[in-house]
């Protein structure tokens, strides 16, 4: 058996710390900002919290409960690394929402309700939002919206504010109060665009044009530390007249400094261009998408390791 890679090792382990802040967060937004204040959110934690105030029940219990029964349908579709981390975070939000209902009974901004669904709706989002950044999710409705978007390329936020619409409207039969269903309908805005800024922060790439002398040995170090392929083009000086090489790069916004430094480090006078580009698809990447039409037998698609697969 093949024993795993320190890299890969290192990048499981950051994995399940960015989840944990991120589950963190969501119980932030969730048990100090929302519930206390009866604002409804979606989800899972919209039906449990419709549950609580309708009959008592704590809402870490029923979380848990409904997420394990969504889990076992998402087994086989996403496989068992989503579901071993989104358990994972399942029972970090679980056990976060017990202590934080236990520990704190105010009601923070009981008087501007307003602020209340804004400032939750932005914890709570920007928690699903890493979360599902990270291969994992808070369950319920990110674990519909998961399964979507592994083959559609349809925005994670917009499928979880569709599925979301019908349970935040149903706390009316609850609470009897349209002002609040509004507020609800807020935080679902809110938390939607949330997910949507921080998952395409984290998929954010770049492209890098580097014309130099040293272009081999400047390759050579990007292959070797951001761990990213280049592309050298043969290139012509209109002014000059110069022959000249230059580097084609694609690499994650994250990396830019890394990128940066090694050409400062080697050749501080090269001539470098960096832009951001909407999408990257391929090994390192995101993976293709395409949606299959009645017309075809078989589409290629291409998974995270970037093999392809005939779909019959």
């Amino acid at each position: 058996m093949k024993r795993p890679s320190k890299a890969s090792v290192g990048r499981e382990f950051r994995d399940y710390v960015m989840i944990t802040i991120a589950m963190l967060s969501y119980c932030i937004g969730w048990a100090v900002f929302l519930l206390p204040n009866n604002i409804t959110t979606g989800g899972v934690a919209g039906i449990t919290s419709i549950l609580y105030w309708a009959t008592g029940i704590p809402v870490q219990f029923s979380y848990f409960v409904i997420n394990a029964v969504l889990l076992l349908f998402a087994l086989k579709i996403l496989g068992w690394k989503f579901c071993v981390k989104t358990v994972f975070a399942v029972s970090v939000l679980t056990v976060a929402v017990g202590i934080a209902t236990e520990r704190y009974s105010g009601h923070l901004l009981s008087d501007q309700p307003f602020m209340a669904a804004i400032i939750g709706a932005v914890f709570c989002g920007c928690g699903v939002g890493l979360g599902l950044s990270n291969n994992g999710s808070t369950g319920g409705t990110d674990i519909i919206a998961a399964i979507v978007n592994k083959y559609r390329d349809v925005s994670l936020g917009r499928v979880i504010l569709i599925c979301d619409v019908v349970i935040i409207s149903s706390s009316y039969f609850v609470l009897r109060d349209w002002e609040k269903v509004i507020y609800g309908y807020v935080v679902l805005y809110v938390t939607a665009f949330c997910i949507d800024q921080v998952v395409n922060s984290m998929r954010r790439s770049v492209q890098f044009f580097i014309i130099s002398d040293k272009y081999k040995e400047i390759g050579r170090r990007i292959n070797k530390e951001p761990h990213r392929g280049c592309t050298v083009i043969d290139a012509h000086g209109f002014y000059s007249g110069k022959e000249v090489k230059m580097l084609f790069v694609l690499a994650k916004s994250r990396q830019s400094d890394v990128i940066f430094r090694i050409i400062n480090e080697i050749d501080p006078s090269a001539f470098v261009s960096q832009s951001a580009v909407i999408g990257v698809y391929g090994e390192g990447f995101d993976r293709f998408k395409v949606r299959r039409n009645k017309s075809q037998k078989n589409v290629i698609k291409y998974d995270d390791d970037d093999t392809a697969a005939e779909q019959g």
